[in-house]
């Protein structure tokens, strides 16, 4: 077994244009007073970190992490969840997903993936400078509009997606491995890896890639209606990366798992803050720790209801009271001892 570090938190939802949320200072000083003991960076965001730098400098790197460590934190992971979406996008979404990708390669769906590519490349280079051993993104989706099959899907279809999507992945993952740092897909609907078939899939296409890995969030799970604990039984080899996330579904006469395209505050399934929504983390961290998954709990805020200043300021004692310290002693190891044949016969009236 093993104990979950944390509390930590994921600065994407929190990144703004005002202080403490527009510098990296700023936001390590308002993370670590509030208790947080680690960051997952959005790499997105220059000012948290300059991805081209930190791939082609140790230098860079070193500095950035020492300055992160002087507020008492650590990196968990960088995150490349909006580059990796853009690895792989059916057209029907180009125009919405265009939004994510710099203007130089807008318009133009051939260059945004090469783009996605090199970014996911630099990020595994600067993984590896930093001392990471685990990466947190998205796969992007070939075949989401289909997942729901009506019209009927032509056979062959789905098996041709995720050749393609391997095929887009493998020089990425190929990257990781040479830098020693795990890819973590965060299963998510609207990725083509969004619960445990889709993964099997995935994995079986890229010819079982040791690098191909879990980031495990089980709100996306509650939205489902997937059994989000048994999904540790099945997969917690591979789950080396965990969002703290919490969501609730309550189906009603008039909607539920699709939602009736209503804004999320209006949904059966909406994402909540941590100890609001109906999962059971008490279990999640249990099975975790008794799995002996090494992973950093990561608070994720996506709430349609509490401020995200309140859910931050919540988040770090909550997970501090879910995480087990793993036992290194057996209660009733009392009465062991050295093997003694004889004594067992006996006991056995042999």
């Amino acid at each position: 077994m093993k104990t979950i570090k944390g509390p930590a938190v994921f600065l994407a939802q929190f990144v703004d244009d005002k202080a403490p949320f527009n510098s990296l200072d700023g936001i390590c000083k308002w993370a670590a007073d509030l208790g947080y003991k680690g960051i997952q960076i959005p790499t997105t965001e220059k000012f948290l970190i300059d991805l081209d730098k930190a791939a082609e400098s140790k230098t860079y790197c070193d500095d950035l992490k020492g300055k992160i460590n002087s507020y008492g934190l650590e990196i968990t992971e960088l995150s490349t969840h909006l580059q990796g979406q853009l690895v792989a996008v059916n057209p029907a979404y180009d125009i919405m997903f265009d939004n994510f990708a710099p203007d130089n390669v807008k318009n133009n769906p051939k260059a945004r993936t090469e783009w996605a590519i090199d970014q996911m490349k630099k990020a595994a280079k600067a993984s590896n400078y930093l001392g990471l051993n685990a990466h947190a993104t998205f796969s992007g989706s070939l075949l989401w509009h289909t997942f729901h099959p009506w019209p009927q899907r032509p056979p062959g279809l789905v098996e041709m997606g995720f050749e393609e999507l391997a095929k887009r992945w493998l020089p990425i993952l190929n990257e990781f491995d040479e830098q020693g740092v795990d890819v973590c897909y965060e299963i998510h609907p609207g990725e083509d890896l969004h619960d445990g078939d889709t993964f099997e899939r995935f994995l079986e296409a890229t010819g079982n890639h040791k690098r191909v890995n879990i980031l495990y969030d089980p709100s996306h799970f509650v939205l489902q209606q997937l059994d989000y604990i048994e999904y540790i039984d099945h997969y917690h080899e591979f789950i080396k990366s965990f969002h703290v996330k919490d969501s609730e579904f309550n189906p009603t006469g008039k909607k539920g798992a699709f939602g009736g395209y209503n804004n999320w505050g209006d949904r059966a399934g909406r994402y909540r803050s941590l100890g609001d929504g109906q999962i059971d983390f008490k279990r999640i961290f249990s099975k975790l720790t008794q799995y002996g998954c090494d992973v950093w709990a990561v608070m994720e805020w996506e709430c349609c209801i509490k401020s995200p200043e309140q859910g931050a300021r919540e988040g770090a004692p909550f997970i501090q009271k879910h995480i087990i310290e793993a036992t290194e002693k057996v209660f009733d190891d009392f009465a062991g001892g050295d093997t003694d044949d004889a004594k067992l016969k006996k006991i056995l009236g042999l």
